[in-house]
């Protein structure tokens, strides 16, 4: 990653921070975008003092001229754009069908969905050959789908790797790589910004063993995740592109 210059979304916690500190750590100039500047500061701060660079900019992925203006912030800053992780997103409100708002679904496919096509939109007219895309997605949407009520985030996870494998396509002949990487369970702040509604509509299955065949029922760790992120952003993974890779420890093997 040394010199490359990396814009990560949700930089502020969890996946993003994990990837936004380690790219860094491997040489990466990186933008940190999120909405919440405190948070972001603190990441920003951490990797100032290991001797990086970093930048912060407060942006909600799923306005336009936000988003654009962090891209232009970057390039401004750092002279160039080589990498983009798009990775912030919500659980949203999971419910049954019923009980599941026509807000509440657009809401969740506005920040998770949208907001993933305006980062790329935005990103790529800076992104020159060699420059990678990677998507945070996740085994919801993918493999499993046995978690009841999760329809709208289910919805929006699915819709980013149609999305991924599109402009994987499209993007190929520009020398963009375009990857999607399927997170299951992973000790984030994720749940923190789910809104559980209708709880009788989920369907009890039991995994006597823990629904992780790997650890049991040990989640995966954001700084695992990050190697994965790094790798694809990285020219070690120069020729993979429109690829969705699971990281769950077969969890999605197993639940799905």
């Amino acid at each position: 990653m040394q010199d490359k210059v990396a814009l990560i979304t949700g930089a502020g916690s969890g996946i993003g921070e994990a990837s936004a500190r380690l790219m860094a750590a491997r040489g990466a100039r990186v933008c940190l975008m999120g909405r919440t500047e405190s948070e972001l500061e603190e990441v920003a701060e951490g990797i100032r003092a290991e001797g990086g660079e970093a930048l912060i900019a407060v942006a909600d992925i799923s306005e336009e001229a936000a988003v654009g203006a962090a891209v232009q912030a970057t390039v401004d800053r750092f002279g160039r754009l080589d990498v983009v992780v798009a990775n912030a997103g919500v659980n949203g409100t999971w419910a049954g069908i019923e009980d599941l708002s026509v807000e509440d679904f657009r809401s969740t496919l506005d920040i998770n969905l949208t907001g993933t096509f305006i980062t790329i939109k935005a990103a790529v007219p800076h992104l020159g050959r060699g420059g990678s895309v990677v998507v945070t997605s996740s085994v919801n949407g993918s493999r499993i789908f046995s978690n009841s009520g999760a329809s709208a985030y289910s919805a929006s996870k699915a819709g980013q790797i149609a999305l991924t494998k599109m402009l994987a396509v499209e993007l190929g002949p520009r020398g963009i790589r375009v990857n999607v990487i399927c997170p299951g369970a992973i000790d984030t702040e994720i749940d923190d910004n789910t809104d559980h509604q209708n709880e009788d509509v989920g369907i009890p299955v039991e995994f006597p063993k823990g629904q992780i065949p790997l650890t049991g029922s040990t989640p995966g760790s954001s700084e695992q995740v990050a190697e994965l992120v790094a790798f694809l952003g990285s020219d070690a993974a120069s020729h993979i592109s429109g690829t969705e890779v699971w990281i769950d420890g077969a969890q999605s093997l197993l639940q799905g």
